[in-house]
């Protein structure tokens, strides 16, 4: 079980390095990305939630990568497109994030192992589920089809892999928090806290400058 953001980039986007992944194709978040990775997915997220400001926001920047960050920085509730993936290593069977999913309800999977809740991830064509039958949780890659393939599970092994997904994102925070302070210092701090609200995580500290080095 992995987070996953579902990737698209912007035609011409230059205002800071992204790597090159398939378009609506699923990128793993981690604290082992490579920088370009990082800047790709702030690109995804930031590019996500760039909204029309309403009358409660200040007014959009003139300046373009403020511009671009302006609803990822003002929004009380910023979105990332994507999920958990989870893989059957025995079977191969992949269950993918829905249409209706995001990264910012990722803690809605404690609800099914802790009381049951159905998780429904899309709909038609593709509605990906979640359900739990006593101590076993089963995954159904697509509702719609009465074969699809499943995944099945029991409460004592999702423990674990939730716990793998919150270390995971954690991983990721971090890492953008570095980055940021290298690659927009400007806006380090708004922008780790606004992904830390994405992620539903506490805020890592933000890396200071380096040190000068004394002289022998």
């Amino acid at each position: 079980m992995r987070p996953v953001l579902e990737i698209y980039t912007p035609d011409g986007f230059d205002l800071w390095p992204v790597a090159e992944i398939e378009s609506f194709g699923f990128l793993p978040l981690s604290g082992e990305l490579s920088p370009a990775e990082v800047g790709a997915a702030v690109m995804r997220i930031a590019d996500y939630n760039d909204a029309a400001p309403d009358d409660d926001c200040p007014p959009r920047p003139a300046e373009a990568r403020d511009a671009f960050l302006h609803g990822l920085l003002t929004s009380d509730a910023p979105l990332a497109p994507g999920g958990l993936q989870v893989t059957d290593g025995s079977t191969g069977v992949i269950f993918l994030p829905g249409c209706c999913d995001g990264l910012e309800d990722w803690r809605d999977w404690h609800q099914l192992v802790d009381s049951g809740s159905l998780l429904g991830f899309g709909h038609e064509p593709v509605s990906p589920l979640a359900e739990r039958f006593g101590d076993t949780v089963r995954l159904t890659v697509n509702a719609e089809q009465s074969d699809s393939p499943v995944i099945e599970l029991s409460v004592t092994e999702l423990r674990p892999l939730l716990a793998g997904v919150e270390r995971d994102l954690a991983g990721f925070l971090a890492l953008a928090a570095g980055w940021a302070a290298k690659c927009l210092p400007d806006h380090c701090t708004p922008l780790t806290a606004a992904l830390a609200r994405v992620l539903d995580l506490p805020a890592p500290s933000i890396p200071g400058p380096p040190r000068p080095v004394g002289r022998l």
